[in-house]
């Protein structure tokens, strides 16, 4: 099987391993034959154990933070507000105009994407706080309804 020349001592010994079987080897040494009897350890692989803590994406926001409102608060005056970041490409209305539930206020590019903004309340318009063109963060506030 495999030849080894070793040299203990000064003495020179040249083996050969015939076979190794369930912790017995045959072993022949400067020519005379052995069977050994091989102690086997059981050795611990030293590959660490990979631990991966639990990652959130940095676009969440805080989870008490509301992006919607609830269906069963009050109505009534209240804001619309950016559901993204983004800029307004058109407003559809004007100050002073009657809206109702659904009718689209104004569109907001975002990625790339044109987003129409409607109406989560009836009532009028009572003040524009952006305009065309302009740049929003989520959550700004673009107008006010009364």
């Amino acid at each position: 099987m495999k030849k080894f020349n070793f040299t203990i001592n000064g003495n020179q010994y040249d083996t050969e391993i015939l076979s190794i079987e369930e912790g017995i080897s045959e072993i022949v040494v400067n020519g005379t034959k052995y069977t050994v009897e091989i102690e086997q350890s059981i050795a611990v692989p030293k590959t660490p154990k990979l631990v991966r803590s639990i990652s959130v994406p940095s676009t969440d926001v805080h989870p008490s933070v509301t992006k919607t409102r609830n269906p069963s608060a009050p109505k009534g005056a209240g804001t619309i507000q950016a559901p993204l970041p983004g800029s307004i490409v058109r407003i559809l209305v004007n100050e002073g105009d009657i809206v109702s539930i659904g009718q689209r206020l104004l569109v907001l590019e975002a990625m790339k994407m044109e987003n129409s903004i409607e109406s989560d309340k009836a009532g009028k318009i009572k003040t524009i706080h952006k305009q065309e063109g302009e740049s929003v963060m989520e959550g700004d506030i673009m107008i006010t309804i009364e």
